[in-house]
């Protein structure tokens, strides 16, 4: 098991325009946290200029399945984004932990 962050770069107007899109966006967050996908997701605060996802699995594939079929990025809420694996070593859940000898 990997874990992978996604980031978007949000639009400035992305708070004004979200709540048009935001039910069907939560709504495929909240499938994919069920599908064992999604660990946790939410927008960074003040400003609220970016977003984080947490995943994990194998490989990137849902990740960027994600992202290419979220509201927010085809209705242009969303700048840019990009995957990034992510190496955890400590804390509950870690992928790979790493204990102090």
């Amino acid at each position: 098991m990997k874990h992978f962050l996604l980031f978007y770069e949000l639009e400035t107007d992305y708070m004004e325009r979200r709540g048009e899109f935001r039910d069907a966006h939560l709504g495929m967050a909240w499938q994919a946290s069920a599908d064992g996908d999604l660990v946790m997701a939410g927008a960074l605060a003040d400003p609220a200029d970016q977003a984080v996802l947490l995943f994990q699995g194998e490989s990137s594939a849902a990740v960027e399945r994600f992202a290419e079929n979220d509201p927010y990025v085809r209705n242009g809420l969303v700048k840019q984004w990009y995957v990034r694996e992510w190496a955890t070593v400590a804390g509950e859940g870690a992928a790979r932990p790493v204990r102090p000898a």
